[in-house]
């Protein structure tokens, strides 16, 4: 009884390896990523939900010490657009987390299986004799040399069965564990998505008050927006638009960096005012330029596809960087500035070229929409719009005095 008790627990474990995929998995289908791609891309994911809630929390912080209703706003919309970041960012990380989990039991599947039939067939055979009587062998003639010879067999089975199912147990609880893992990681996958809808509702809302706010300058942006237009008819491609935005913008800055008038003397008598006197009245010239780009970040989350200066197909050195990020993914402002150009421009779909002070550009190409206008004041992390629906390309371009630079080397 106690051999037939114990092939009765080996062929149960054996059958056990046969698992169903649970219906929770079932319920959504995902797409699975290789093991090595999956592990790069929940490192990735980690790293940039860390850094997204950092700037979030930060963004907060600073939108609650605003005194200007416009700043306050602006800073709680880039602190949501962060918030967003996260989101998508957690959704990645879910996502790589499954696959992993689901790798690691596909493996261990195939190598149950490989234990599962030679243990199957050996306990099928030993239940059999083991359900023979022995006082109907003792009868049959002969028999009696078989069933010590049986009796002996089981004694030097037994154990070997015994010490293969408990590995097996061991390896079935390791199924089992990972079955969890990929329920857990579905689950967070699901959290964050509804989380991610509730911050681009708030968002919405967030930019609809925004835009209530500046009705009394649209005047202005539009008749900005009528040039850029302008601009871009008269370009011949996007570096003649980028190197026209580029001219605009520094004879705007040396528009600014001029005297402003002289103030009449309350004394007339006084005589003219020197030239010492003429230096303390004008307007101070702005800043000189910087080497760095305070604040710079990325504006989009995602996979790097093509890095700065690598060799392009067109046999021609990448100018720019390109990166998969997620369907509808959010575009965030890559630093301060002021929005030159915002709109379509023939082949590369809505982009947008942001002005920043001390003679930096920056191009973001790749937006299925823009929330942005032209002439608007942004800050960085400041929302510009989302990635596209189907296979998103973003790409960011950052230029000083109109030479190209490698953005990565200027990353807050």
């Amino acid at each position: 009884m106690r051999h037939a008790a114990t092939i009765c627990i080996s062929i149960g474990i054996a059958g056990a390896l046969i698992v169903a995929v649970p219906q929770g998995w079932a319920q959504r289908e995902v797409a699975l990523l290789e093991p090595a791609e999956a592990q790069a891309e929940l490192e990735r994911a980690t790293r940039e939900s860390q850094q997204a809630e950092a700037r979030a929390a930060r963004l907060a912080s600073e939108a609650s010490e605003a005194e200007e209703e416009a700043e306050k706003t602006a800073r709680e919309a880039a602190s949501v657009a962060a918030q967003i970041q996260a989101s998508e960012a957690d959704i990645a990380a879910a996502l790589a987390r499954y696959s992993l989990a689901q790798s690691a039991s596909a493996a261990l599947s195939a190598r149950l299986a490989e234990r599962q039939q030679p243990l199957v067939r050996l306990t099928g055979a030993l239940q059999t004799t083991a359900r023979r009587p022995l006082a109907l062998s003792a009868l049959q003639p002969g028999s009696l040399k078989d069933v010590v010879y049986i009796r002996a067999v089981l004694e030097s089975a037994v154990p070997e069965i015994r010490q293969r199912t408990a590995a097996l147990r061991s390896e079935l609880e390791q199924r089992r564990n990972l079955e969890r893992r990929a329920e857990r990681a579905l689950a967070n996958l699901r959290a964050s998505e509804e989380q991610l809808q509730v911050r681009r509702a708030e968002l919405a809302k967030l930019e609809t008050r925004q835009r209530l706010a500046s009705r009394e300058a649209r005047g202005v942006a539009a008749r900005e927006a009528e040039r850029a237009l302008a601009l871009a008819e008269e370009a011949r491609d996007l570096d003649g638009l980028i190197d026209k935005i580029d001219e605009a913008a520094t004879l705007r800055r040396e528009l600014a960096a001029l005297s402003g008038p002289i103030l009449r003397p309350a004394d007339i008598s006084a005589g003219p005012v020197s030239t010492s006197d003429r230096s303390a009245m004008a307007t101070p010239s702005p800043s000189p330029s910087s080497t760095r780009l305070s604040g710079f970040q990325l504006p989009v989350q995602g996979r790097t596809v093509t890095g700065f200066g690598e060799l392009r197909e067109s046999g021609m050195r990448s100018t720019s960087l390109e990166l998969a990020p997620a369907r509808g993914a959010q575009v965030v402002a890559p630093a301060t500035g002021r929005i030159a150009f915002a709109g379509p421009y023939r082949g590369f779909g809505r982009i947008v070229i942001i002005e920043h002070e001390g003679g930096w550009t920056s191009l973001v190409t790749g937006l299925d929409r823009i929330e942005a206008e032209v002439g608007d004041a942004v800050i960085a992390g400041a929302p510009l719009g989302v990635a596209g629906s189907d296979a998103p390309l973003v790409t960011i371009e950052l230029r000083r005095n109109g030479e190209p630079v490698n953005p990565l080397n200027f990353l807050g």
